[in-house]
């Protein structure tokens, strides 16, 4: 049975929400024995997955951006543990490989809202 385009990706979508979600509560309860992560609040911002649902791209930023390339440091040294609780519970009939990635998002939207506050721009962008 074949599955159309857009039932996949709700699917993807839904998943990768899925482990979004248990990611932020083992975060949240410091199911996870690191230091670094016990020190830090750690928001998981969204979860892509593949369209096979094998591989899940993780993106988390710290609170306030602090130590972020620490934070990614220990989530990479603890990935083989959040893949076992993804995995166990999720059930899907492999466990999703984890990739764990800088959400840039936030810090490219404060980028941007600064260039469109620039007097220069602010100018051009009054003149319709």
């Amino acid at each position: 049975m074949n599955k159309d385009p857009q039932e996949k990706s709700v699917r993807t979508l839904r998943v990768g929400e899925q482990v979004r979600h248990i990611l932020s509560e083992i975060l949240q309860r410091g199911d996870v024995h690191d230091d670094v992560l016990t020190r830090h609040m750690v928001s998981v911002t969204e979860v892509r997955m593949s369209p096979d649902l094998r591989h899940a791209t993780v993106f988390v930023k710290p609170l306030l951006g602090k130590d972020e390339a620490a934070v990614l440091k220990a989530l990479r040294t603890n990935t083989a543990y959040l893949q076992r609780e993804v995995a166990h519970r999720i059930k899907m009939k492999y466990a999703a490989r984890l990739k764990f990635l800088a959400d840039e998002s936030f810090d490219e939207g404060s980028h941007i809202d600064a260039l469109l506050r620039q007097p220069d721009v602010a100018r051009d962008l009054g003149e319709d």
